[in-house]
């Protein structure tokens, strides 16, 4: 494991909710399960097709799955542009996948190990996602000039640039190297804002987070069993090619009014704007930063207050 991974203080014990079991809980969960396996098999057993599935069936398969798991979605904001396009989105749990999916399907940018996964690999592989090694720095130029070069292409290419997942309640900075891959093809950046909520009074649930040393099948069955849970999609204003000069500022933009940022707090819609910024060109490789030892971290998420 590389000591320049992106990585959250959020962890399963710190911040996820587990909420209280009824008697239906787990038949219910168990239903739920099997209607998602169906489904994801289903869409392995169609990916073969490839292009030749039209882009509204995928959107729709996608909504089917999250909602076969007991979520609720609430898609928001305009549709995306057509032609080469990034999409960013902060980054909460294996739902997030399927949920930027349902927006606009696109190939996802995934770490190399989900490639290994039952089930889910298989269907990412056959989805055309662009695998990358995380922990290969010098790899990076190479990955962000193959990115660029299907951004080109016309293809539509979706990442969660925090690098890691968050419990929701916390958001991590955008890194900016995939913003490079944009701005050198001169493709638009499409930011699509997640959060999961309780139906039951409308406060953040951080029951789907996937976070920490959580496993996937636990993740899976809290999900399954939670009642009440709801999944907001915001399209946010799209950021045409030029509207920033380099990637840190694109990054910035693009996270504007995220949830957990100082500039990107709670509060009425805005449009992403770039700001002051250098005209110097940035590279594509980032400066690596060390990781900091979890104990040392500050604890972030807590209640929100």
């Amino acid at each position: 494991m590389s000591l320049w991974l992106p990585s959250a203080p959020c962890t399963p014990r710190a911040c996820v909710e587990t909420g209280t079991r009824s008697t239906t809980a787990v038949p219910r969960a168990v239903l739920r399960l099997t209607l998602v396996v169906f489904l994801v098999l289903a869409g392995v057993a169609l990916s073969p097709l490839g292009a030749r599935i039209p882009a509204g069936w995928v959107r729709r398969w996608c909504r089917a799955v999250v909602r076969a798991s007991g979520v609720r979605v609430r898609i928001t904001g305009t549709a995306p542009p057509t032609g080469g396009l990034l999409l960013v989105a902060n980054h909460i749990s294996w739902l997030d996948i399927p949920l930027l999916a349902a927006v606009r399907p696109a190939r996802m940018l995934a770490k190399t190990e989900i490639r290994g996964w039952p089930v889910a690999g298989a269907l990412a592989a056959r989805g055309g996602a662009l695998f990358i090694e995380r922990d290969r720095l010098r790899a990076l130029p190479a990955t962000v000039a193959h990115i660029a070069g299907e951004l080109r292409a016309g293809a539509a290419v979706a990442a969660f640039p925090e690098g890691s997942t968050w419990c929701g309640r916390a958001q991590g900075a955008f890194h900016r190297a995939v913003f490079q891959a944009a701005l050198d093809a001169g493709v638009p950046v499409q930011p699509v804002r997640i959060r999961y909520l309780s139906r039951f009074g409308g406060a953040a649930s951080t029951a789907p987070a996937f976070v920490g040393d959580d496993s996937l099948i636990t993740s899976l069955w809290r999900v399954a069993t939670a009642r009440g849970l709801v999944a907001e999609v915001d399209v946010r204003p799209v950021l045409p090619p030029g509207t920033c000069p380099d990637r840190r500022t694109l990054a910035r933009a693009a996270q504007q009014d995220g949830p957990g940022g100082e500039d990107r707090g709670a509060g009425p819609r805005s449009t992403a704007t770039c700001g002051h910024a250098s005209a110097v060109h940035v590279a594509a490789a980032p400066v690596p930063r060390p990781r900091v030892p979890s104990q040392t971290r500050r604890a972030v998420c807590g209640d929100p207050g």
